[in-house]
C-alpha cells in the first residue's frame, strides 16, 4: 500500500514540474507556460460585472482615517486635490445620481471635470485604487482597504450614506447610483459590440499607402501669449515620465524649426565624461523617488539639486525628512512618509548632504 501511494505521489510531482516548465505550444522553443499562480498574481482586474473583486468590507469612517493618512497629501483631505493633481470630487448633483448622466459634463463654461464626474463605474475606481495607490507604494493596500477608501470618496460625493459599508455583497446596488453610469457608450467600432450590422469584433484593420497618399497631417498644439504663463511654469509640474513634457512656459512659443540659444550650446558644447553610477541613483529608481522629484527641476516636490544645496551635510536631518515626511518647508504639498529600509534611506541622504545631487 505505501509503495503505491509512493508510486502516485512521485507521477503527480513530475506531471505537476512538467506541466509547469512545458514550453508554449504556439511557440516553440520561446519561454514556457504561466503556472496557475503566476496568472493569479497577474490577474488582478475588477470587471464592470464585478468578476474579479475580492470579498471584503470597508466603512466610510474607516476610509476616513485611511485616506488622511495615506492619499490627503496629494488629493486633499475631501478630493479637492492640490495645485498638481485634478479634483477628484464636484460637479454631480443629486439629479444626476437619479438620472445616470452628469449634466456638468455638456457644458463648455463648466470648470474642469472631476473623476466622480466621469467614471462610469464603480468597478472602475475599485480596481484603479487597488492596482495603483497610494502614488509611491502601489498595490500596498489589502482587500479591505480598498473598499474602505472607495466608501469614503462615494461619501464625499453623496452616493452613499455617512454610516455606510461598502463590500463584494453591495457593490452592484452602489452602481446604480453611479452619477455617470449612462454616460459610457458602446456606440463606436473600437467596441466590440453589435451596434454596427452585427459586427463584434474592433475595428482596428488599417492598410499602408503605397501611392498618391495624401499628405501626413501633424498635429501640435500651442497657448495663446495672453495664456502661455496662466498657471505657472508647466515644464515645472509634469512628472518626466512617458511621453507628456510641458513646454517651457516662461520662454516664448518657438516658431516651427527654430533653436533656441540654449539648445543650441548644449549641443555644440563637449559633453562630460561620464562619472560611475551612485548606488544613490539605483535606489531612488527603486523606491520611486523620481515620480515626486527630479534631478535638475520641481515635478511634486523640489529636485534633488536644490535640497542638496540647502541642506549640505546633514545627513541626519535629510533621513528623519524622508522617513517620516512632512509640509511646509517647500511649499503647500506635503511629502508622505516613506516605507524604504533604513539603511536606504541613509544612503539616499548622505549622497545629496554629500552634494552627490549636483
Amino acid at each position: 500500500m505505501y509503495r503505491c501511494l509512493n508510486v502516485i505521489l512521485t507521477a503527480a510531482l513530475l506531471l505537476v514540474t512538467v506541466g509547469a516548465g512545458a514550453q508554449s505550444v504556439n511557440y516553440p522553443g520561446i519561454g514556457r507556460l504561466a503556472t496557475n499562480k503566476e496568472i493569479q498574481a497577474w490577474d488582478i482586474d475588477v470587471r464592470p460585472d464585478f468578476k474579479g473583486l475580492p470579498a471584503g468590507s470597508g466603512s466610510v469612517a474607516q476610509g476616513q482615517d485611511l485616506w488622511e493618512v495615506k492619499c490627503a497629501q496629494c488629493h486633499g483631505v475631501f478630493g479637492e486635490s492640490n495645485e498638481v493633481f485634478s479634483p477628484l470630487i464636484g460637479g454631480t448633483t443629486v439629479e444626476d445620481i437619479k438620472n445616470g448622466r452628469v449634466a456638468n459634463l455638456t457644458r463648455r463654461d463648466f470648470p474642469g471635470r472631476t473623476t466622480i464626474m466621469k467614471v462610469a463605474t464603480v468597478s472602475t475606481l475599485w480596481d484603479y485604487i487597488n492596482r495603483a495607490m497610494p502614488w509611491t507604494t502601489p498595490k500596498s493596500l489589502k482587500p479591505d482597504e480598498v473598499y474602505a477608501l472607495t466608501a469614503y470618496l462615494l461619501n464625499l460625493a453623496y452616493i452613499v450614506p455617512d454610516d455606510y459599508v461598502l463590500s463584494d455583497k453591495n457593490i452592484a446596488e452602489v452602481q446604480k447610483r453611479m452619477p455617470n453610469r449612462n454616460g459610457m457608450t458602446t456606440q463606436h467600432h473600437l467596441w466590440p459590440g453589435k451596434e454596427f450590422n452585427g459586427i463584434a469584433k474592433p475595428d482596428t484593420n488599417n492598410f499602408a499607402c503605397m501611392k498618391d497618399c495624401v499628405p501626413e497631417i501633424k498635429v501640435s498644439s500651442m497657448l495663446p501669449d495672453y495664456a502661455r504663463n496662466a498657471h505657472g511654469n508647466l515644464a515645472e509640474q509634469n512628472r518626466l515620465v512617458g511621453q507628456q513634457k510641458g513646454a517651457d512656459t516662461l520662454q516664448p512659443e518657438r516658431k516651427a524649426g527654430a533653436t533656441s540659444a540654449s539648445a543650441a550650446s548644449q549641443a555644440s558644447a563637449p559633453k562630460p565624461a561620464a562619472k560611475a553610477a551612485d548606488p544613490a541613483i539605483a535606489l531612488l529608481a527603486k523606491h520611486n523617488c523620481n515620480a515626486c522629484h527630479a534631478q535638475d527641476r520641481k515635478v511634486v516636490g523640489p529636485s534633488f539639486n536644490d535640497i542638496a544645496k540647502k541642506y549640505p551635510g546633514k545627513v541626519d536631518y535629510l533621513a528623519g525628512k524622508i522617513k517620516s515626511g512632512g509640509s511646509g518647508v517647500w511649499g503647500s504639498i506635503p511629502m508622505p512618509a516613506q516605507s524604504a529600509p533604513d539603511a536606504d534611506i541613509k544612503t539616499i541622504a548622505a549622497w545629496m548632504a554629500a552634494g552627490g545631487a549636483k
